[in-house]
């Protein structure tokens, strides 16, 4: 039985999983589906504002993994691939409804822990974890989706500068600077947050 680990799958997993799905395992497209599900997800609600889009585009994404996974070079890792179907889906989303790719979108969802922030950005002294992660949850709705996406897929999804610039098309060196605005902007911004409750 194939591991629900597929994001963590060597070659030789992966060509064993494809086979079957291509052979017409319906069990092994829907561990898939299961073990990737996350991650599209998260890479789409950092990109559209729609929770029903975001469940049309999602089932589109794992549409188009299943029709393409033929042609899977093993270049990357299956997961990697898998996130950058999704990005450039959820880019597409956008251009179609014209909508700017680097704007500040409102946005509903934010499913972060309090340590994407670290030492690094908020001592952890100054509020709450609970605090943290509420502010986070908000806060970084406010940044714009190449942020967003950026964010989630290193703190959240723990993927390598490399594996983000796969997925998102953009150079290594682009990543890291605009994983640093991001980090800078929701430092910012939640520095001003607390100073403002600290003066009510």
């Amino acid at each position: 039985r194939l591991s629900i680990q597929l994001m963590i799958m060597d070659n030789q997993t992966t060509k064993k999983c494809i086979s079957q799905i291509l052979a017409g395992d319906r069990h092994a497209f829907e561990q898939l589906i299961e073990a990737n599900q996350r991650l599209v997800v998260h890479i789409l609600q950092r990109l559209v504002y729609s929770p029903s889009d975001i469940e049309d585009l999602a089932q589109d994404v794992f549409l188009k993994v299943y029709q393409g996974l033929a042609g899977f070079r093993y270049q990357s890792s299956l997961s990697t691939w898998i996130g950058r179907i999704a990005y450039h889906t959820g880019l597409n989303y956008l251009e179609k409804k014209k909508t700017l790719r680097y704007d500040d979108l409102p946005h509903e969802y934010g499913n972060y822990e309090a340590e994407i922030i670290g030492d690094e950005l908020l001592p952890l002294e100054q509020v709450e974890k609970s605090d943290i992660t509420l502010h986070l949850q908000k806060t970084v709705q406010e940044l714009s989706p190449v942020y967003r996406t950026v964010l989630t897929l290193y703190h959240w999804h723990q993927m390598s500068y490399q594996e983000i610039s796969e997925i998102t098309q953009m150079p290594v060196g682009t990543v890291k600077n605009y994983l640093f605005r991001a980090r800078r902007q929701l430092k910012k911004k939640l520095l001003a947050q607390y100073q403002q409750e600290e003066l009510c």
